[in-house]
């Protein structure tokens, strides 16, 4: 079994997770009903009326006590949400295709599209990447409990590209701590806002929650967790850049957040994005996970894989170039 210290750097990695919730109330918002307060924060799937039962149910808090969907805040009070996931017996296996870029007994590597959950969580509990593994294999790792069998990282929903899974509790140990130890080998291709002037760099920036946005990630000092993110350039069109990037680290939104500190945030990132800069077509935002590279936890051999950029990426950057 992995050790509770390394399931808690295993959370981070990549994909923000909506277990617990966090805010305090601004003045705008005093007065405002706890019901309609949450409803309004959380993401597009999650009704009021889901709201109310977690409340009814005691999983949101105001200054540390259970309360009523009526509830009118005030001005400076805490809100806590323990976003209860779904029933384990509730996941089913779905056959969803998956593009398969290598398989045998131990793992499986997948070729993620943007728009695919890679678990169920709050809002999405099927149609995920977790349903179609299930699917697809018999046999998934159990380290990560009955929600997330085999996962052994995550990328955001909209991000594409190479993501492994375990199929059984040794492989799943030995990612883990590869992961953990920061041997493996993960890079993205990213097309960025603004002329990158440095050819190579690293940012060294530590990442938090952002104090007025429980969903969104910054860079800060207070609670933030150590995240290096290096990168170099591969083409630039004025405007615009495309860079490599090599996760030393794997925090929440790790790179979308360090390309907005440097000032070239991501085509297409709907959250750190420049709102009023559409691309023509990326869907979400324009990043992919295009090299992952892990010793095999039986053989070990060292593997590693490459996913061609997705086709709305291809298409943005053909406009690019031909403009």
């Amino acid at each position: 079994m992995l050790d509770s210290a390394l399931v808690d750097e295993l959370s981070d990695e990549d994909d923000a997770e909506l277990e617990t919730l966090e805010w305090t109330v601004d003045a705008e918002d005093a007065k405002a009903r706890i019901d309609k307060y949450i409803t309004d924060r959380m993401p597009e799937g999650i009704s009021r009326s889901q709201i109310q039962g977690w409340i009814a149910d005691q999983h949101v808090l105001v200054n540390g006590q259970p309360v009523k969907a009526n509830r009118k805040l005030a001005e400076g009070e805490q809100v806590i949400v323990h976003v209860p996931g779904p029933a384990a017996t509730e996941l089913q296996p779905e056959n969803i295709p998956l593009d398969i870029v290598y398989e045998d007994s131990d793992l499986i590597v997948i070729n993620k599209p943007s728009g695919m959950v890679v678990h169920p969580a709050a809002g999405h509990y099927s149609g995920t990447m977790v349903n179609a593994l299930m699917y697809h294999c018999t046999d998934l790792s159990g380290i990560n409990g009955e929600l997330r069998p085999g996962i052994v990282h995550r990328i955001d929903k909209d991000t594409s590209g190479l993501l492994m899974a375990a199929k059984n509790d040794k492989a799943h140990a030995s990612l883990s701590a590869q992961l953990k130890d920061h041997s493996v080998t993960r890079k993205y291709i990213a097309l960025v806002h603004g002329n990158v002037e440095h050819d190579h760099g690293t940012i060294d920036a530590p990442i938090g929650r952002a104090s007025q946005n429980r969903k969104m990630f910054t860079v800060t000092e207070k609670n933030g967790k150590h995240a290096v993110t290096h990168f170099a350039v591969n083409e630039r069109f004025g405007d615009f850049t495309i860079v490599e990037l090599r996760l030393e680290t794997g925090r929440t939104h790790q790179i979308r957040v360090h390309m907005k500190f440097i000032d070239h945030p991501l085509v297409g990132d709907p959250m750190y994005g420049r709102v009023r800069a559409k691309a023509s077509f990326v869907k979400g935002q324009a990043l992919h996970a295009a090299v992952l590279g892990f010793v095999h936890p039986t053989t070990g051999e060292y593997l590693e894989f490459h996913a061609p950029l997705p086709d709305d990426m291809e298409q943005e950057l053909f406009a690019l170039r031909n403009r």
